[in-house]
């Protein structure tokens, strides 16, 4: 049963592939999650085109994955939109802009975890500027705290030249790392056997080494790319 505080923060997980979410803030979600925010996640492509023919089966199964991941981290909703996978660069920034908003109208957060700029992928490019313009600071805003995550196997092959990933923040997720291998493992499909990084081992490896950067066992790491706030 997912519990939700009087004080509870809304959060949003806004990414572009199915298991993205569990890479990128999965230990972060979960803490959310038991300290009684609620916790919401969008994802914008269908995942698995890209690696060639995907019936509407295969995609119904990933979903079902997902549904099943959010569930681990205590989540109280995923949604699935069907961009084309490893293609957004093809569709209109407006379109995938305008899906955020409807998600964001309904939801709005007070705190955004999304892609990094410098992703190999394109698509994770793609939803990191929809996010950002999403959440442009209008007159009226309300405050909001928007916070790139590492995404294995996309993050860490960055081109040379690209924005780098350098962690800004970092979250002790001590407490919720296992969750968080737990639903990766959940996508029985996109979970790869070690030394592949997106591995129930790499996922620790790359927690231990952020831990290290701050003193913690294990941690999560991300980049402040907006904050609005109140004193």
């Amino acid at each position: 049963m997912i519990k939700t505080e009087k004080n509870a923060r809304r959060v949003a997980a806004i990414f572009a592939h199915p298991d993205d979410e569990v890479l990128g803030c999965g230990g972060a979600l979960a803490l959310h999650a038991d300290r009684g925010d609620r916790v919401r996640i969008l994802i914008l492509a269908t995942g698995l085109a890209s690696r060639g023919p995907a019936t509407r089966d295969d995609i119904a199964a990933l979903r079902r994955d997902g549904v099943r991941a959010a569930e681990i981290l205590g989540a109280e909703d995923i949604m699935f939109s069907d961009f084309p996978d490893n293609a957004m660069d093809g569709v209109p920034l407006l379109d995938v802009v305008k899906r955020i908003e409807t998600f964001l109208g309904d939801f709005p957060a007070d705190v955004i975890y999304t892609h990094h700029l410098g992703d190999l992928n394109v698509d994770h490019r793609q939803t990191h500027m929809a996010v950002l313009t999403a959440r442009r600071l209008l007159p009226g805003m309300r405050p909001v705290e928007i916070l790139a995550g590492e995404v294995l196997s996309s993050t860490e092959w960055a081109a040379p030249g690209s924005p780098a990933f350098v962690p800004t923040d970092f979250l002790d997720i001590a407490a919720s790392l296992e969750r968080k291998v737990a639903a990766m493992e959940a996508y029985a499909s996109e979970l790869g056997t070690f030394p592949h990084p997106r591995s129930a081992d790499g996922i620790r490896a790359l927690a231990r080494m952020r831990g290290a950067q701050c003193g913690r066992p294990v941690a999560e790491a991300f980049m402040t790319v907006r904050r609005l706030r109140t004193l």
